[in-house]
């Protein structure tokens, strides 16, 4: 099935819209995408009349000019009927906001939207679902625009069986300055499912990462994902639900999957070689580290602190998630000390991790990233800086971003995030320079690196 016409759709109809409440989903949809999207937006109701001074179609045929997406939003048990009027004007294809199909029981009416479909070949998204964000071309969130954080421009493409959790990365990855290409809410996934949205965002040319939620495959499918694994240009990055017989049954009402065993699930996703995050934290620290650096294989590194203290954290850290932490040869250490300050050259501890101290400023760290990144015996370096030291400057991204990019290797920055700091986390993140909030998250980051190799 094609995908394009409902991820880049130039034409877009909304079906379900209210004459009386502003606030149904459906009217939500039109005026968002009427207003703020490129594609041509329509709506329609069986009653007609205007909206604000649009036009109210009474059916999807009296609509001008092809429709490329129709996006559904009706009761379940019409939901059918509009699947078969959409094919008979030869849309490209629905996706559909409605619930009330298998997730509440209802397996008759998704077991139609299912036989027709694939009898048209015509592609589905839900029913159960947010749809997709694809901007600049279309946005069918039935979530009002000011009650979210706008989402960065970027490389990395989210999937999800939940609408909820996918809103919830949205804002997290955005938070982390992390950029979005596109996020696609499938729901019930009664049609087209995370297998055939992976094969297309594998070539999509605006995405380079891809970060999955899923709640179980379709029966089949993982033998699917595992042959997509096999030949993927883009890391996947996997955030499971219903690991433990309690979230079994809550996926199960949620959006009618089956998580299945988990241990055998956990087995084939690692045989497969996508990036299984534990929890949310781990997911936005694999994306936004991939989003940076999707083809580095990072086996050892080179830990530069401020902070023996977080040195020590992240040696540990680093040991625990099976990334070797570099041992520094004398004779290096011997070469780097006179380049450092004279206030830091007898103070500062030189064996990996690399302590500076709280007296060191740009120039050391600087320096001291510069060596370490020529060096053969690293293949990345953890930065863990400490913004209220005396000698930092809001200089310090760019500078670093500038010799990261010289020799091609990775530099993963921790920095507290509060707001501020905001000019020196933004002096490297609009570098292209990963920045975790955390010491854990700087070690995840490296960690996705390190599991990209393996």
């Amino acid at each position: 099935m094609k995908l394009d016409t409902l991820l880049q759709p130039e034409s877009l109809a909304v079906v379900g819209v209210s004459l009386s409440n502003p606030f149904n989903p459906a009217n939500v949809i039109f005026h968002k995408n009427n207003l703020r999207y490129d594609a041509r937006t329509y709506c329609v109701n069986p009653r007609g009349g205007t909206l604000f001074g649009d036009p109210v179609y009474k059916s999807i045929s009296q609509v001008p000019g092809k429709i490329d997406c129709a996006v559904l939003s009706i009761r379940a048990d019409l939901v059918p009927a509009a699947i078969e009027e959409c094919i008979e004007n030869e849309v490209g294809g629905a996706i559909i906001i409605s619930g009330g199909f298998a997730e509440t029981g209802r397996t008759d009416l998704q077991d139609r939207v299912t036989a027709v479909a694939h009898e048209h070949n015509f592609p589905v998204i839900g029913p159960n679902c947010l749809g997709i964000f694809s901007p600049p071309a279309i946005d069918t969130f039935f979530l009002p625009s000011e009650r979210l954080v706008t989402p960065r421009k970027g490389n990395v493409a989210l999937l999800s069986q939940s609408g909820g959790i996918l809103v919830d990365m949205m804002i997290k990855l955005t938070q982390e300055g992390v950029g979005i290409s596109r996020t696609v809410s499938i729901g019930n996934k009664a049609v087209i499912d995370e297998i055939d949205l992976l094969f297309y965002l594998d070539s999509d040319p605006k995405t380079s990462v891809i970060g999955l939620y899923l709640e179980g495959f379709s029966e089949g499918r993982g033998r699917d994902f595992v042959t997509f694994m096999e030949q993927a240009s883009r890391p996947v990055v996997l955030l499971k639900a219903g690991k433990t017989p309690g979230g079994s049954r809550a996926v199960s009402s949620h959006t009618a999957s089956i998580a299945g065993d988990y241990p055998v699930f956990r087995e084939v996703i690692r045989q497969s070689g996508a990036l299984e995050a534990e929890n949310e934290a781990e997911f936005v620290s694999y994306c936004e580290s991939l989003s940076c650096c999707n083809e580095a294989a990072v086996e050892r590194v080179c830990i530069i602190t401020a902070s023996g203290g977080h040195g020590a954290m992240a040696s540990d850290g680093c040991f625990n998630a099976g990334i070797e932490v570099a041992q520094i040869p004398d004779d290096d250490i011997q070469e780097l000390q006179p380049q450092l300050s004279k206030s830091v050259q007898a103070i500062a501890s030189l064996n990996n991790p690399i302590d500076l101290t709280g007296s060191a400023g740009d120039n050391d760290f600087f320096t001291a990233t510069r060596f370490f990144l020529e060096k053969d015996y690293v293949d990345a370096v953890i930065l863990l800086l400490l913004p209220y030291l005396p000698a930092i400057s809001t200089d310090i991204g760019a500078r670093i971003a500038s010799v990261a990019m010289q020799y091609q290797k990775p530099v993963i920055t921790y920095m507290p995030h509060v707001d501020r700091y905001v000019m020196f986390i933004e002096g490297f993140e609009s570098n292209g320079l990963a920045v975790a909030h955390s010491v854990e998250g700087a070690v995840h980051m490296v960690r996705a690196m390190n599991r990209r190799k393996s």
